[in-house]
């Protein structure tokens, strides 16, 4: 059996990341997984209201006892600040408008927050980070040493082979700070990237979303309420009732890495291109590798129907 993951959780809690941290607190249930903190950053909505998603969802799942949440930036190094209410709603959670959590976020700043666990847990800290990577440009910054802490970065963000999904080339992640994600892909610590090459072809649909729905658990019809809006936001996008549930991959191959298929490539971030900012890039020819980058584990397939089993066995398991 693998021992405990113990994992910091870097988001900009909207819908998709709040299905992840339902799945993260079923294998925290399993002893899979040890929560050592969360941060939230611009990008489905405002870092303190996705700090409040966070708690609301981790006071759902009972698993909020001793779990710092951090508020984190609240803007790009070098861009205007988008949101996404199209697709996660004014409150980043469907416009349910939940009461408000019992818990509030701690004080100290998320990127802090992250290298302070690094630095007291050397060599066993997974960073997953499922929004825009400005948090963890700015805790590279705060302390050059942090690459040789970190276990494992583990990234949603990208797209290689697939078209964007905020502009015609660049994935929402990525393309909301360029800057912080090409120092996140500079950097020598071990990255794995899940990108919409992988999430996309992961899209559940009305079987599985009617599946979840005949579960009444607390969780569960959390879970409905919220995607309800998501899916009728995705449904014109994949051509029949559905959505994909991007973040959840990303944490499902870091703990079960056997469930994906993987390519090896030094990746960099366009950062000045008209049509191009924010794509990732990569060299895919068959050429020796030129790049002196170290290179990105890249998801580039893996296995659906575990996913969709595990996904919904986790949603329906609290």
């Amino acid at each position: 059996m693998n021992r405990t993951r113990t994992i910091f959780y870097d988001c900009d809690t909207g819908i998709d990341d709040a299905m992840t941290l339902l799945y993260l607190a079923s294998r925290i249930r399993a002893g899979a997984v040890d929560l050592a903190g969360v941060g939230t950053v611009h990008g489905n909505v405002d870092p303190l209201t996705g700090a409040l998603n966070t708690l609301r969802v981790l006071e759902l799942a009972g698993i909020q006892e001793g779990v710092p949440v951090a508020v984190g930036a609240a803007r790009p190094v070098a861009q205007d600040v988008h949101y996404a209410a199209d697709w996660h709603g004014t409150d980043g959670l469907g416009d349910t408008h939940l009461p408000e959590p019992a818990g509030r976020p701690v004080a100290e700043p998320a990127a802090a927050l992250l290298v302070r666990l690094a630095r007291a847990m050397p060599g066993e800290l997974t960073v997953l980070a499922t929004g825009p990577l400005t948090n963890l440009g700015a805790a590279l910054l705060l302390d050059p040493e942090l690459p040789s802490l970190v276990r494992e970065v583990v990234v949603m963000g990208g797209a290689f082979d697939h078209p964007g999904n905020i502009t015609t080339h660049a994935e929402a992640n990525i393309w909301h700070d360029p800057e912080a994600a090409d120092l996140v892909f500079a950097a020598d610590w071990p990255v794995l990237l899940v990108p919409l090459d992988a999430t996309h072809p992961t899209a559940v649909h009305g079987d599985w979303l009617d599946r979840l729905a005949a579960h009444d658990t607390a969780a569960a019809r959390f879970a409905v309420r919220v995607l309800s809006f998501y899916v009728d936001a995705y449904t014109p996008v994949l051509r029949n009732r559905g959505a994909v549930i991007h973040d959840a991959l990303a944490a499902m191959l870091m703990l079960e890495p056997e469930l994906g298929e993987y390519a090896q490539r030094a990746v960099r971030v366009e950062l000045r291109g008209k049509l191009t900012r924010g794509t990732t890039v990569w060299d895919a020819r068959s050429l020796p590798a030129a790049d002196t980058r170290r290179p990105v584990r890249v998801a580039v397939g893996g296995d659906v129907p575990a996913f969709h089993e595990r996904l919904l066995s986790a949603l329906t398991s609290l």
